[in-house]
């Protein structure tokens, strides 16, 4: 939560060149699991996805986005997929998985992102 805005304008500076997507997955300090004092949102853990999409609805009013906002379903088969609680960055070019960010919240890297598709641009672009 603490790096949506940051998200929010880089995403809004490549939409050009690549599509941005949040995936809501599972509450990462549930009231009733591994609370932390002081969350913005005090929220239990979510027992269905209408309670998943009130949180993720929670979140964009506080922090709207510039992109589709999905939410993972109640098997987590997203979070279990892409290794994502409480929060990672990926880029998939065709398909095929091409950065892998770190695990959330300290090795989560906005620029590293930025990196690759401020590079991604400037290769495009020469290929035009």
């Amino acid at each position: 939560m603490a790096k949506l805005q940051e998200f929010r304008q880089m995403s809004a500076e490549y939409s050009e060149v690549a599509e941005f997507v949040l995936v809501y997955i599972d509450e990462a300090h549930p009231t009733d699991g591994w609370k932390i004092a002081g969350s913005l949102f005090e929220l239990p853990s979510h027992k269905t996805l209408e309670d998943r999409a009130s949180a993720a609805q929670m979140m964009l009013k506080e922090e709207p986005q510039g992109c589709p906002v999905v939410l993972d379903n109640m098997e987590n088969l997203a979070n279990s997929a892409y290794a994502a609680l409480p929060e990672r960055l990926y880029i998939v070019l065709d398909g095929i998985v091409v950065y892998k960010g770190g695990m959330g919240p300290w090795l989560y890297k906005l620029g590293e992102v930025e990196s690759w598709l401020k590079d991604f641009k400037e290769k495009s672009s020469n290929k035009e």
